[in-house]
């Protein structure tokens, strides 16, 4: 990448321009080793005590608690893994911001529309996804606390965050600055993951407006194109178009296999947890708490499985357009070489692009289907048992 600077403009929103940096895997950010080293250290830390507490009172505490516990936990080793995936592919997605800063660079007039429209959806969608996760973290804390203070606990102190501390928290200071420290990184773990989806959905927002535009410049092409022979100069660009959004959907598709693997196996065994938690505390003294924590983490969850699924659904959808619009263009009015290239356009845009959990299978609606009906059975036995 050259040194030139950046510029997000048209791009990525700042909210998710600022989580990237913070985390140092936005290109040139400054100290970006530094900031990655400390980030993913300190994750590494809270997961430490989050499964040493896990390990020494599994089979000693109740069903419910561990239920609860198991599902926060998993749901930062998700946070934990994404990060240092990222952390080790920072020059693949170096390339690919590179690629939409140069598409915003060499657009026409014809073309700003679209990509304007895209950009603005783009925004929008990140900033309320990255707000549902944070709420989701003041709730999660909110019902914490209401539920220790209903049990009038006084034996032990209550952290949002389970965790098996190397220390006894016996005066309140220590205890409200470990309660401030947990809440904190809490946030900074739920903006983080908010921050990632959001940039799957801005990537593949903006393959899909490439093939938009290559649509309509395909159904622009008239019988005044024909006549003066300069379709054959337009099929030339769009070929070029084509094989750029080809390989920009395989970067993306190199940066999230893996992490949409496990995010299925995850996300499947987490729904599964806060499924049997609100199963369980309808209608029972103090599951108004419980339901507090646990309902918005449910769905920002659930809507984690969901964002991947629906994006890899909407990406081979568009992809498959592209044959059609080939077709509907004045191809019977151009000469047989021009035929054979919107041909191979045609046979190639029936090879849909996709995005695969780990190269096993695409990423569909279906798929988050599966999900919901493994974890729905998962919480029937789950409810019998308990």
């Amino acid at each position: 990448m050259s040194n030139e600077k950046i510029d997000s403009t048209n791009t990525v929103c700042h909210s998710v321009e600022f989580g990237l940096r913070a985390i140092g895997v936005w290109p040139d950010t400054s100290y970006a080793i530094l900031r990655r080293i400390l980030y993913i250290s300190s994750m590494v830390v809270f997961q430490t005590f989050q499964y040493r507490y896990l390990i020494m009172h599994f089979g000693k505490e109740d069903l419910f608690i561990l239920m609860d516990v198991l599902s926060i936990t998993l749901a930062y080793s998700l946070v934990l893994i994404k990060l240092i995936i990222f952390a080790c592919n920072a020059h693949l997605l170096n390339e690919i911001i590179t690629r939409i800063v140069e598409d915003w660079k060499r657009h026409d007039v014809s073309e700003e529309y679209t990509m304007t429209r895209i950009a603005y959806l783009s925004r929008r969608f990140s900033n309320l996804i990255i707000t549902m996760y944070m709420i989701s973290v003041f709730l999660y804390a909110t019902g914490t606390l209401l539920r220790y203070n209903s049990n009038n606990q006084t034996d032990a102190r209550e952290l949002i965050l389970k965790m098996e501390l190397p220390f006894e928290m016996k005066s309140t200071s220590v205890y409200i600055i470990v309660l401030i420290t947990q809440f904190i990184h809490q946030i900074s773990a739920a903006s983080t993951t908010g921050v990632l989806n959001s940039l799957l959905i801005i990537l593949v927002l903006h393959a899909c407006g490439q093939i938009d535009i290559m649509r309509h410049k395909l159904s622009e092409i008239t019988q005044k194109n024909t006549e003066r022979d300069i379709t054959e100069t337009i099929m030339k660009t769009l070929i070029i178009r084509h094989q750029r959004i080809i390989s920009f959907s395989k970067d993306i598709e190199v940066l999230y296999s893996s992490i949409a693997l496990i995010q299925f196996v995850s996300n499947t065994l987490v729904i599964c947890c806060l499924g049997f938690l609100i199963v369980i505390s309808i209608g029972v003294p103090g599951g108004s708490a419980v339901l507090v924590k646990s309902i918005l983490f449910y769905v920002v969850i659930c809507l984690d499985a969901f964002i991947f699924c629906f994006i890899g659904e909407y990406l081979s959808t568009k992809s498959r357009m592209i044959g059609d619009a080939a077709y509907e263009s004045l191809w019977y009015e151009s000469n047989p070489n021009l035929n054979r290239n919107i041909l191979l356009m045609i046979v190639r845009s029936q090879k849909h692009l996709t995005l695969t959990a780990g190269k096993f299978m695409d990423l569909s609606l279906q798929e988050f289907a599966n999900i919901v009906k493994a974890s729905a059975s998962y919480v029937s036995v789950l409810h019998a048992m308990y």
